[in-house]
This record gives structure tokens, sequence and C-alpha cells, in this order.
């Protein structure tokens, strides 16, 4: 895998939803100086999609599987278990987007703790991560843990604080960031590697991320259980930045996103330290590919959050907000399906799950189908939200009938795919739909005179949803096409058979 393959699957992931913006802006929804910080933007976040993706492949990834599989190969459940629990929770404490959903529940109620309510996620995440590696080794029914775990997921909604049912939901897709994703995916198929055989460790590859992301959705519901509230202040809209010109404004950006990219890559370094002195025998070769790849990632990241931050934000939210003070409702629901089918391609960590899953799958399984699929979810997806902010109606009346579907389609969907559908929920819920996304939405509902809170959160969750539905639909039909070919090759076999007895 070069940087020119990787930067012609990231130009090809950022350009249309640039070109649709783009479109918007010369017809219906004109953005002024937005549109250059926008362009951009774009600009950015290919160079930094390029590098990250090429940095998670040679460095991320093989250290995941290697200590995966090390730490399974020691026969030590104490120590594999313990393991996972503070890799998620350390990895979970570094991924930006918690800390940014974080500040965000801060603003709109002051009483919570910015530091206890991420805690609480990386514990949820911690404890979840090391549940998911326990199925694994005792082989226990991922349809029965997802089927346990949901029904108490929603028994804690039902009495929960309001305010924190949107929070909760979206809090399951903040930590399944471009650098979560990767390494907790690559653990699982290196645990799964050493324990199954051939059939088991692929089914049991997927479905860490999907378990994961059921912890903090249940930490921060427990916390608004034991919350009394202080009343919902909103921050009034977003900070104005005085910048010296348009380079300017990217470049102020840098030394905070650094910081944050640094403060995420931290944790994984001393990880891979401690895994390099105490658990993996690694070449001087394959530590300096490690090295390497820990580079690329953090110069990838740190282009593509500021490319985000710099220009993809602030044009998702002028563009909610151009539509919706024109009262074009229609065109908002029109043009939200079409982001949300267009932006899950810019997502990080949706390349590296499709990749994984048609290597797990031995090439069955293609990245382009995975992806059509996932398009088609995550555009559901956003059209809903937009229904949402122009009707107001209550998250229940979505969350509840996608779930019970979601769970109802295990029974019929394959081991394999309804792990996959799991975890892309997480993954299609990434930073590029908590930034462009979430800014839409709350510029839309902004300038609708709703309730920002009550109808913009809840996106994520929404995003997290539907690929659960789409994937497993997806499996269902590649198990009856698979069962369709075996009928009609015994139907051959039979065939040639009666043909030999023939005198």
């Amino acid at each position: 895998m070069n940087l020119l393959e990787k930067f012609k699957e990231s130009a090809v992931s950022v350009l249309p939803v640039m070109a649709v913006v783009l479109a918007l802006h010369l017809t219906i929804a004109p953005l002024g100086s937005t549109l250059a910080e926008f362009l951009v933007g774009g600009v950015l976040l290919i160079i930094g999609l390029s590098i990250f993706l090429l940095g998670a492949d040679i460095g991320v990834i093989p250290v995941g599987q290697r200590a995966g599989s090390a730490l399974t190969s020691r026969r030590n459940l104490p120590l594999l278990l313990g393991a996972g629990f503070v890799i998620g929770f350390f990895i979970t404490v570094a991924e930006p987007d918690v800390h940014v959903l974080a500040q965000q529940v801060a603003a709109v109620d002051p009483s919570v703790s910015h530091l206890l309510l991420v805690g609480m996620i990386a514990v949820g995440v911690g404890l979840f991560v090391t549940i998911a590696l326990a199925r694994i080794v005792f082989q226990i029914s991922l349809r029965l843990l997802f089927l346990l775990f949901y029904l108490l997921l929603f028994a804690c909604a039902a009495f929960t604080s309001p305010a924190f049912l949107g929070v909760a939901f979206d809090a399951g897709g903040a930590t399944t960031g471009p650098m979560t994703v990767p390494f907790i995916m690559a653990l699982g198929v290196g645990v799964a590697a050493v324990r199954g055989g051939k059939d088991h460790g692929r089914d049991d590859s997927f479905g860490l991320i999907g378990l994961a992301s059921i912890g903090p959705v249940l930490s921060v519901l427990i916390l608004g259980m034991m919350h009394s509230g202080a009343g919902a202040e909103a921050a009034a809209g977003a900070t104005e930045t005085v910048t010296a010109g348009l380079w300017g404004h990217f470049w102020g950006l840098v030394p905070a996103v650094a910081e944050e990219v640094g403060m995420a890559l931290g944790p994984l370094v001393a990880l891979f330290v401690v895994f390099r002195i105490f658990l993996l025998r690694m070449t001087r070769r394959s530590t300096l590919r490690m090295v390497m790849g820990l580079v690329y990632t953090f110069t990838g990241l740190v282009f593509f959050f500021v490319g985000a931050k710099g220009g993809f934000i602030p044009a998702g939210r002028e563009l909610g907000g151009v539509l919706a003070l024109h009262h074009m409702e229609y065109a908002l629901i029109a043009v939200g399906v079409l982001l949300g089918a267009l932006v899950v391609c810019a997502e990080p960590a949706v390349w590296v799950l499709n990749g994984q899953v048609e290597e797990v799958s031995g090439g069955h399984i293609r990245r382009s189908v995975m992806l059509v699929s996932l398009c088609i979810g995550v555009a559901a997806a956003v059209g809903m939200s937009m229904v949402r902010v122009v009707s107001g109606l209550s998250i229940w009346y979505f969350l509840i009938p996608g779930y019970v579907l979601a769970l109802g389609l295990t029974r019929f969907c394959p081991r394999m795919f309804t792990a996959i559908a799991f975890d892309s929920g997480g993954v299609a819920s990434g930073p590029m739909a908590s930034t462009f996304i979430l800014a839409f939405t709350l510029g839309a509902s902004a300038s609708l005179g709703g309730d920002p809170i009550a109808d913009a959160f809840g996106v994520i969750a929404m995003i997290a949803m539907t690929p659960l539905i789409t994937i497993q639909i997806l499996g269902i039909l590649y198990q009856r096409r698979e069962n369709a070919a075996v009928r009609r090759r015994e139907a051959a076999r039979e065939a040639r058979a009666a043909g030999e007895q023939r005198p």
C-alpha cells in the first residue's frame, strides 16, 4: 500500500462532498466567504486521510493484531482481560471526539463535570472491551449479549433525564474515533486468530466495536439517572475567531489540534512501548515501521482535524442555517440524505473496517459492497434527523423501532454479518459525523427557531443505528446467494453423476 493509492481513495471519498456543497453554493445556498474555508479544508482532509490510512496500515493495525495474539497465547485470562480494560480506557480518555462531546454537555449543563463525563465514558468502553474479549475466549453468543445489553440500555434510558438521552446515544459514536477503531479491531482479530479455528476465528474477528459502543451509552445514561440537573443553558452559538486571512485561519488551529492529536496518540505510544518491552518480540525493522506508522498517523490526523474544524464545521453550520432560514424544509431533508450518503465515505475508520472485512472474508465481501450499504444506512439516518429538526419529533420514535428491527434481524443474519453490522454502527459515526453533519444539524435547528440541544443531538446516534439494519440485510442476502450457489453446485454434481451411470 503506497501513499498514492491512499490519496486516490481519499480523493474519491471527499471530492463528491465538496462538489455537492459547491453546487448548493452556486444555486440555492450561497455560503459567502465560508466557501473558501470549506474548499481548503477539503484539500487538507484528503491529505490527512491519505497519510492517516498509510500510518494505520504500517503501524497501528499490525501492532494491535500481534498484541492480541500474544496476549491470548499467554493463556493468562486475567492478563488478557486487564489489558483489554486498560487499552479501552486510555484510548477513550485520549480520543479527541470524546472531549468535544464532553465540552458540549458541560456547556449545556455547567453542573456536569467535563472530566467526570470523560472518565465515565472511558470506564464504560474499558469494561465493554473486556466483555468483548471474554466473549471471544468463552465463545459466548454475540446475539445474546447484544439483546441483553440493549434491553438493559433501554431500561436505563426510560429512567434517565431527557437532557441526557441524545447525548448518551451520541457518546457511543463519539468513542469510536479514528484511533480507537483500528487498534481495538486489530486487537480482536489477533485474539480471534489464536482462540478459534478457521470459522470461529473469522466470525469472532468482529463485534468488539459494537459491544464497546454500548459501554459509553450506558455510562452516560447512568450518570443522567443520578444527575438532578441544573437547567439547560445552551452556549450562545459558535465563538467568532479573528484570523489573519484564510491561511492564518487554518494555521491558527494547528497548535490546538496538534495538542489534541498528541494527547490521543500519547497513551497509544505508551502502550506500544510496554508491548514492545514485555510482550512482543519485534525486530529493529518492525520497530522502525511501528514508529514510522505512528508518525504518519499523527501527521495525518493533524491535517484531517485542521481541515474539519477550519473548513467543514463552519461550512456545515452555515449550509444548514441558510437552507432552514429560507424555509426550504424539503430541500433540507433532501440535502441531508445526500450528504449522509457522501460523508460516510470520508470517515477514516470506515475504510479501515471495510479493508479488514474484505481481508478476513477472503475477498468474498468486497469493500465496495460494504461501502454502498453504509451509504444507504447513513443517508437514511441523516434524512430522519432532518425530519426531527423540522418537525420536533422525539428521538424515541426513531430509536425504539430501529433497534427492535436491528435486534430482530440478528435471528436471521449470519453471525459474522451481525458482528460486522454492530461494528459498522460505531465506525460510521466517526469524526466526520460529529463535525460536518452535527454542525449542519445544529445550524438548521438554530435557524428554524427550535431547541438545538433537543433536536440536533442524537444525529450521531441515528447514524450509528441504521447500519445495524442495512448491513444485516446485506448479510441475509449474501447468505441466500451462497445457499443458492451451493444448491446449483449440488444439482450439477448430481447431473454429472447421473450421466456417468447411463449405459
